[in-house]
């Protein structure tokens, strides 16, 4: 491999971008698809068919930012209250209630209702169950206590279906997702011999996700051979689906590797070529939360630039007195090590040549005659017959001879 590295060439020194990749990194900076943080880039315009959203409200109001979801949740509220508050008043101001204050012969609909924030009172106190026992509605109103019913029902129902958002908004799986770390870089190195694409994972916290698994995809624009130009075009990048290596067991940080080989869309990339590549890598960690069970998902995304090439990821692992400690300062540092700057296609051929050479270039055993001929002064070509006895050699008829004129073996005597 040594020799495959040197014909290809070797890494650039230490710290140093090359010229390429500077003039590229130093330009107009390539728009991500999917942010560091996950979030992806990507807005909806011209979306006609509003109503469909209203028809999984529960799922709007849940995706809402805070600042929405904390004034829905206050005007739910406020509004149903102001509602059944003038409904209350207005009750009052048809029976004549609000007429007769001071009559103690009269019995009112709901008693020391005197105008509209005292309406506005009972209702808060109706809706929320708390009772102060001042206010209380009177069996002589029946249009009252139907009133009375229907606001106890439809303020459960707004108890349950705001409390229901706001516990779903809390506790949503993303945001344990924060605490699940990638590598700022991700590199391109030899491990086993194979040209490699690495990333590395990590999770800060000790509840573990269960059921973890990874995958990759490479988003680049390309046109078909029909002439069809496919924008931010996915590509699965196999990184362990077939041997099961994407099932994660995340208790300390690891690094994910994707082989370059025939299948890879990185097969026919050298170095010099990824300095003028234009592409993003998009990885994608899901698992179940321990803790609450919930699925999460958390993303990264690599531009081209952030890929580089001939490095290698420092180890973060150290054994103390009876446990593993991990090192989180040095996450995301790597370092250079030899690596062919050729492409892996070219990298598999020159080992193939080697090989190849290496086995022409042991003697084979049916070379060992014209050798020994060419030593003695005789003509390889025109080989002695074996019935023929070699001149000054007596005949011994007692030793046996095969059909082939080669002497047989003791055990054939």
């Amino acid at each position: 491999m040594a020799q495959d590295s040197a014909a290809c060439g070797g890494v650039p020194p230490e710290g140093k971008l090359p010229l390429a990749a500077a003039r590229r990194r130093g330009g107009r900076k390539r728009q991500r698809y999917v942010e560091k943080d996950g979030k992806c880039n990507v807005q909806h315009g011209n979306v006609r068919e509003t109503y469909r959203y209203l028809t999984d409200i529960f799922t709007t109001l849940v995706d809402l930012k805070w600042r929405f979801s904390l004034l829905v949740f206050i005007l739910a509220y406020a509004v149903t209250w102001l509602f059944f508050g003038l409904i209350w008043w207005f009750i009052a101001y048809c029976r004549g209630d609000l007429e007769h204050l001071e009559d103690h012969a009269w019995t009112p609909c709901v008693n020391n209702l005197n105008g509209f924030v005292s309406a506005f009172l009972f209702s808060i106190e109706t809706e929320t169950t708390i009772g102060y026992g001042h206010r209380v509605i009177t069996d002589k109103c029946p249009e009252g206590i139907v009133l009375l019913l229907l606001q106890a029902i439809l303020g459960s129902m707004v108890n349950a279906f705001m409390v229901g958002c706001m516990f779903v908004k809390i506790s949503q799986p993303n945001k344990r997702a924060e605490t699940l770390v990638f590598s700022s870089h991700a590199v391109v190195s030899l491990r086993d011999d194979r040209l490699c694409l690495m990333f590395r994972v990590g999770d800060l916290r000790d509840s573990h996700i269960v059921e973890a698994s990874i995958r990759a995809k490479l988003i680049k624009s390309k046109q078909t051979q029909e002439g069809e130009f496919i924008p931010l075009d996915q590509t699965d990048l196999s990184v362990g689906f077939e041997t099961g290596d994407d099932r994660l067991f995340l208790v300390s940080p690891l690094i994910i590797s994707h082989e370059i080989d025939e299948r890879s869309p990185f097969w026919d990339v050298s170095r010099h070529q990824l300095e003028k590549d234009d592409f993003e890598i998009v990885v994608i960690l899901e698992g179940m939360v321990e803790a609450t069970g919930m699925t999460c998902q958390a993303r990264s995304s690599y531009l081209a630039d952030e890929v580089l090439w001939g490095h290698r990821f420092t180890p973060l692992l150290s054994l103390e007195e009876g446990f593993y400690e991990v090192d989180y300062g040095g996450f995301h540092h790597t370092v250079p090590v030899p690596t062919p700057a050729c492409s892996a296609r070219q990298l598999a051929a020159a080992a193939a040549r080697r090989d190849a050479h290496l086995y022409w270039s042991i003697p084979s055993r049916l070379d060992q005659p014209l050798e020994e001929a060419a030593v003695g002064g005789g003509e390889p070509d025109t080989p002695p017959r074996p019935d023929t006895p070699s001149p000054g050699t007596p005949e011994t008829p007692d030793t046996p001879r095969e059909s082939n004129g080669t002497l047989a073996s003791p055990e054939e005597r």
